[in-house]
């Protein structure tokens, strides 16, 4: 290993720092905080502001929607269950969703929503854990009525209204025919909001009890959460997005009375958590130590295994390959990853500076938090800039290859 316990060298630390700075200083980042850490070495970088307009700094404890990186956390939970046999992977969910039992397909899949055939076969927790259980986005279906229909039912996003509590969630979710059939096509999102719910139902708890009972409370996560309490809301700013055509940030979510100062009826396993960049730290290095906290165990290390390691079969993966590829122009690269794992993307191939086996993913609200174990590496950059403009992707892009280089071996 000769001196690779060294961590990073200094003059690549100074390089991501005026990378990052540049970012801010362009005022298409208004601020930003990132942490970046191997083996025993952690250096965090605050910049910027909390607003476009100024206002408070950034600061390393500053609170963030996290979007779709909520994915890999959330996650955790279920894995809980499987490592405790209350959950098992190619068992049926009907017993636990039976909104989801008896299901209708679709005979195309950008087809009438009444041209059906019966499912081959029930939706497992697999299809559910893997993200092919048969609805979700699907950037090669967006005009297709499913699309339509999944959209108008059980999307809850910054432009639209709050999800209604789990069970009226599923209902609605419930009349709708799969696009595909079970495990067969991995679809994005939808499936990680399906988990939360069975975690649930099967926990006896809400989501986010559970989770924190088991997973957030002994990483020492205590800004993680699905709703900032009144004490702390100071610390987490409003969320802007750049208008595509002139730039001009236009308010998502405020801070106080937004979409985040109340516990929501819907905990979205999907997209719901707020948290900071030493929380997630705290997280991805227990993935990186094979599910260990110090001397506690969070969770096995062949759960970790499963989470952190490609799960999709050829078939899955080159249909998700050729859906990012025709999206790259939009996305900057997002999503070539190659693999998927559980909540998360994994790296099967070399595309850009990242090892193969690289984990982790981006959310939408400009938050991005990959780890790998070949560098004992763990990388979270946060900002609350959505992704409205291809800016927050490319600064994104920038982090990632300059703290690639940073690496001293």
């Amino acid at each position: 290993m000769g001196k690779s316990n060294s961590g990073f060298s200094q003059s690549g630390l100074r390089k991501l720092r005026g990378v990052l700075a540049r970012h801010v200083e362009s005022k298409k980042i208004p601020g930003l905080v990132a942490l970046v850490s191997r083996g025993d070495e952690t250096h965090v970088e605050a910049l910027g502001t909390m607003r476009p307009d100024g206002g408070d700094s950034m600061r390393r404890d500053t609170i963030f929607r996290m979007a779709s990186t909520s994915k890999p956390v959330t996650m955790a939970a279920a894995m809980v269950l499987l490592d405790e046999c209350r959950l098992r992977l190619d068992d049926p969910v009907d017993p636990w969703l039976p909104e989801l039992a008896g299901r209708r397909v679709l005979k195309r899949p950008d087809g009438p929503l009444d041209d059906t055939v019966p499912a081959l076969r029930p939706i497992t927790v697999r299809d559910l854990l893997t993200s092919t259980f048969g609805l979700g986005v699907d950037f090669e279906l967006m005009d297709s009525p499913i699309r339509a229909a999944t959209f108008e039912r059980t999307d809850y996003s910054v432009a639209s209204g709050p999800a209604p509590e789990p069970d009226e969630w599923m209902r609605r979710l419930g009349e709708l025919p799969l696009s595909y059939q079970p495990g067969e096509r991995w679809q994005y999102d939808l499936s990680n909001e399906v988990v939360g719910v069975l975690v649930a139902r099967v926990a006896g708890q809400s989501l986010e009890t559970f989770l924190r009972e088991r997973v957030l409370d002994p990483l020492g996560m205590k800004d993680t959460g699905f709703h900032v309490p009144a004490g702390k809301i100071d610390r987490l700013p409003p969320l802007h997005g750049p208008d595509p055509q002139t730039g001009e940030f236009a308010v998502w979510d405020e801070a106080a009375g937004g979409r985040y100062g109340e516990p929501p009826a819907f905990q979205g396993g999907g997209g719901g958590l707020v948290s900071t960049a030493d929380d997630y730290h705290a997280y991805f290095r227990m993935l990186l130590n094979g599910g260990m906290h110090g001397s506690e165990r969070i969770l096995s290390g062949p759960a970790v295994e499963l989470m952190t390691t490609n799960r999709l079969t050829p078939g899955q993966l080159a249909a998700r390959e050729a859906m990012y590829r025709n999206l790259v122009h939009l996305s900057s690269g997002q999503g070539l990853h190659g693999g998927w794992g559980f909540g998360m993307a994994v790296r099967t191939h070399r595309g850009d500076y990242a090892p193969i086996g690289q984990f982790g993913w981006d959310g939408g609200t400009g938050t991005s938090v990959y780890a790998d174990r070949d560098n004992r590496l763990t990388g979270v950059l946060l900002t609350q800039t959505g992704m409205s403009t291809p800016d927050v992707m490319r600064l994104i892009h920038d982090f990632w290859t300059t703290l690639y280089q940073a690496i001293d071996d």
